[in-house]
């Protein structure tokens, strides 16, 4: 099987295009733990397939290493549209992608032929507990406690198709993200468990985030993340509704817009393509 190894900002993915190259879909879970895995598989922070959309131009599908499926993934959805782009899939600058949570839209910034920058509007964020999901009375939980590990923490929780957990801390470099990162991951307010970032204010345009994805741990990127961070920092009166969001990786700059729609930018970045029995 034929695959690309690419990353946005460090969050790292496995594409493999499926209009050329068939998954059995019963298998998928296994293929995404192998192919990830960083000791015997190619290694990963997940498993991104290309699909054909009768409803946008592409559709995507991302699986954990842990071989559950995420709805969305920020870094991901980016180097799709540089996949897509770059190899000859489409000449659109402008592209729609099909997600389990709806269609969304891209903008690639084209440099050589070669897509370097991407925008993506990753449509309205959520936070109502039905929505993220949590349970609990259907009350927003913005500043709210949240009981973990011996300790009670002030979260604030968004979906941006898929859950967060924002924790605001005075710094994230002494923040025990390995501890406090998979004991809210795997919390019983959260049924389907929910992704975490621990969030320090630099000023009222930039935040400082360290990440432990649900099914994946510690990751150096995570653009649903970024994004979920502006919300809850503008909902907390915290920062803007617009602000550069500093990842292990590097830099997303995010913008909360006055119709309610997140837009995302930033890089995405091919590493080596190849190929590996199944």
């Amino acid at each position: 099987m034929k695959f690309t190894k690419m990353h946005g900002l460090g969050n790292d993915f496995v594409v493999v295009d499926t209009l050329e190259a068939q998954i059995d879909e019963t298998r998928l879970p296994d293929v995404s733990r192998r192919l990830c895995d960083r000791h015997f598989g190619i290694g990963s922070d997940g498993l991104i397939l290309v699909l054909p959309s009768r409803a946008a131009n592409f559709r995507m599908r991302m699986l954990n290493p842990d071989g559950s499926e995420a709805e969305m993934c920020g870094n991901g959805i980016r180097c799709f549209g540089k996949y897509v782009y770059d190899h000859g899939l489409t000449k659109e600058t402008a592209l729609t992608v099909e997600t389990l949570p709806g269609i969304q839209q891209l903008k690639l910034t084209v440099e050589a032929g070669k897509a370097t920058a991407l925008r993506v509007d990753m449509g309205e964020p959520r936070w109502s507990r039905a929505d993220i999901p949590m349970r609990g009375d259907n009350q927003p939980a913005v500043n709210e406690t949240l009981k973990v590990e011996g300790e009670r923490l002030e979260v604030t929780c968004v979906s941006m198709g898929n859950p967060h957990c924002l924790v605001f801390v005075k710094s994230v470099d002494s923040c025990p993200v390995e501890k406090l990162g998979p004991a809210i991951e795997t919390h019983n307010a959260f049924p389907q468990r929910t992704n975490v970032h621990f969030v320090e204010v630099l000023d009222s345009h930039a935040l400082k985030v360290r990440t432990w994805e649900r099914g994946a741990g510690i990751t150096l990127a995570c653009g649903t993340g970024a994004c979920a961070c502006v919300v809850a920092a503008a909902l907390t009166d915290r920062a803007s509704r617009s602000a550069t969001v500093h990842l292990p990786g590097g830099p997303l700059e995010i913008q909360w817009q006055g119709h309610n729609h997140v837009v995302m930018t930033g890089p995405a970045e091919e590493v080596f393509h190849g190929e590996i029995c199944l």
